[in-house]
């Protein structure tokens, strides 16, 4: 079974002010990204690769946003392969 679905990969983030900030900056770097809202929470899924950077999520914000520390609250699951640095957090699948 092929299911389309499984190559998904991205955060949850909580559906706060700063969430959906965060959201759209992910967005904004993810082209064919989508998000399904959950009510309490936001799922975005991105085909094999997710990224969020600092400078998007700075430019949503409209402050300074340090990663991994101001993510980590915002987000309480992930699908995929997680990478973090002080500029980006990258979501893929092993061998991506």
């Amino acid at each position: 079974m092929n299911d389309a679905r499984a190559d998904l990969v991205g955060p949850v983030i909580e559906a706060s002010d700063a969430g959906r900030a965060i959201v759209a900056a992910i967005l904004s770097s993810n082209p064919g990204a989508f998000v399904e809202d959950r009510g309490a929470y936001l799922r975005v899924r991105a085909a094999h690769r997710c990224l969020l950077t600092r400078e998007a999520a700075e430019r949503e914000l409209g402050h300074p946003f340090r990663l991994p520390t101001d993510l980590e609250p915002l987000m309480p699951a992930f699908k995929g392969m997680i990478r973090i640095a002080p500029d980006a957090v990258e979501w893929s699948f092993p061998g991506r």
